[in-house]
């Protein structure tokens, strides 16, 4: 997953690695006529082999071989509010990458709201990438929110059991939700809708005062300051890795149907605080949301590329096409992450 090979690589498999965009856009972009390996129009099951250059629109991504030899890199940033987490430009606002300004390019795991702040991943490896956002409906978010008024028993319930959202025709899942104070509560989240805390409070009739991500699975935001960066440790990669490795068969909604739907009913009846299953009907519910807000996404932004190359100058959509290498053709025949002592680094 994080070690890249110089061997063969299929084409779609080689965009997300070098972090270009997801396995699924770089289908399209494909099926699009806009990937050549070598000056040859790539179509879908092509592969790279060492010294072929792939191409999008022009852009130079590289080869095979030089991604093997790259220094992987992860790091955690303290993404202050007005901070965007795209390429994009259409905020006019600076961007995550432009904050952090590493010397190498890298790009974010996932997105945190432009008003939002706390505790952002940053990587060179698309394939972390993915594994992240693959299982992002099921691996633990923490925030730290505090809202416009004071706290009742019936909203904590109601966030615990879930919040029927109109505008997305989706009802969140069952979460974890600790007061913390008059007007301030902890929540763990184990999906990652458009602006969902935000939405889950306006539902009730709370609006958002500040709202600060303080853990990503194992890794924790503790006393990084706002603006910063630090290197993640090797301990937790090895743990993190260790997280990736562990899907639960019933997270895919396979055989476990029945199970999943009338356990997470007894949660949310119970308001229990633990993790949750979900039905393989939910899951597709959610997919098909998901979908449709990267169609309506895709169509507000035309996918521009900026001068750096960034797929339609977007983070990666959750988005993934899966499937062996078996029934793939060869092109035309027919037949460790960067170590670091940890510290706090300011931008530039």
């Amino acid at each position: 997953m994080t070690e890249s090979s110089s061997a063969s690589m299929r084409i779609n498999k080689f965009l997300s690695a070098a972090g270009y965009c997801s396995r699924r856009e770089a289908d399209r972009l494909i099926e699009a006529g806009e990937v050549t390996v070598d000056g040859e129009t790539a179509v879908l099951g092509t592969m790279v082999g060492p010294g072929e250059h792939v191409r999008v629109k022009g852009k130079d991504l590289g080869t095979v071989d030089g991604m093997a030899g790259r220094k992987q890199i992860l790091i955690a940033v303290n993404k202050p509010a007005g901070i965007v987490c795209t390429t994009s430009d259409k905020d006019h606002a600076e961007n995550i990458v432009e904050l952090v300004d590493y010397p190498e390019r890298i790009f974010p795991i996932g997105r945190l709201d432009k008003d939002s702040e706390g505790l952002i991943l940053l990587t060179n490896e698309g394939e972390l990438v993915n594994e992240i956002l693959r299982g992002a409906n099921y691996h633990e978010k923490e925030y730290l929110v505090k809202v416009d008024r004071a706290l009742t028993d019936g909203f904590i319930d109601h966030m615990r059991r879930g919040v029927h959202l109109d505008e997305l025709q989706i009802t969140t899942r069952p979460c974890r939700v600790v007061p913390v104070d008059r007007t301030s509560f902890t929540i763990v989240l184990t999906q990652g809708l458009n602006r969902q805390i935000r939405r889950m409070c306006e539902a009730l009739g709370f609006h958002v005062v500040r709202l600060e991500r303080t853990r990503i699975m194992n890794i924790r935001l503790g006393s990084l300051k706002s603006g910063t960066w630090r290197n993640v440790t090797q301990e937790e990669k090895k743990t993190l890795l260790s997280m990736l490795k562990k899907e639960s068969p019933a997270r895919d909604g396979g055989g476990a149907d029945e199970e999943a739907s009338a356990g997470a009913e007894r949660r949310r009846a119970s308001g229990a605080h633990g993790a949750v299953r979900i039905s393989g009907a939910e899951k597709r519910r959610e997919d098909s949301y998901r979908e449709r807000q990267r169609d309506f996404f895709r169509s507000r932004s035309g996918e521009k590329k900026d001068a750096h190359g960034y797929g339609g100058r977007k983070s990666y959509g959750p988005g993934r096409a899966s499937g062996g290498d078996s029934g793939y053709r060869r092109r035309g025949s027919g037949s460790s992450y960067g170590g670091g002592r940890g510290q706090s680094h300011k931008r530039g």
